[in-house]
């Protein structure tokens, strides 16, 4: 049983680990990064958990909003990142609250679903909720470390790369998990 909750809880981390490597090259601090990552980590542990209460009926309403939500607000932030850096001469500050509490919560919709599943098979949401929060969290941590030193090898502004990663990112959940 737990085998299967933490095979699950790694294949649900994916767009999330995918988006932090997109986010990677922004040049996250290690304490903002961590706290990206936490916050991922917190949207997904807590999705199963409104998943097994919303129910059944709500569950099919979230499936079929899940698929286009996240994508257009990952694309959108990635647009947004393009058009801010093309404005600039060199890459600024940016300010991070987007990436840290609007990003997490449309990825984890699918998080909901899967809740909603779990609980009509009778396991445990708070081990559920605990699982997929901690593997999302290491997933994301590792994927915004990894986009990180992937700009360093790819010698271009480091908000162009992740405006322009975060923009193909958004249009490959929307086409391959839609």
């Amino acid at each position: 049983m737990l085998a299967n909750l933490l095979i699950l809880g790694f294949i649900l981390s994916l767009d999330n680990f995918r988006t932090a490597v997109a986010l990677g090259p922004l040049g996250l601090r290690q304490g903002q990064a961590a706290l990206v990552a936490l916050m991922f980590g917190v949207c997904d542990g807590v999705a199963p958990l409104v998943g097994v209460l919303a129910g059944r009926q709500a569950s099919q309403a979230i499936e079929l909003i899940a698929g286009y939500l996240g994508p257009i607000l990952l694309g959108t932030y990635g647009l947004y990142l393009l058009v801010r850096a093309l404005r600039s001469a060199r890459p600024e500050e940016l300010t991070h609250s987007w990436m840290i509490f609007g990003l997490p919560l449309p990825l984890s919709l699918d998080n909901v679903m899967a809740g909603a599943s779990l609980g009509l098979l009778g396991f445990s949401p708070w081990l559920a909720a605990s699982v997929f929060g901690a593997i999302t969290a290491l997933m994301a941590f590792a994927g915004l470390r990894l986009g990180r030193a992937a700009s360093r090898l790819i010698r271009i502004r480091s908000d162009l790369l992740g405006g322009s990663a975060t923009v193909i990112m958004a249009l490959v959940l929307a086409v391959f998990d839609s």
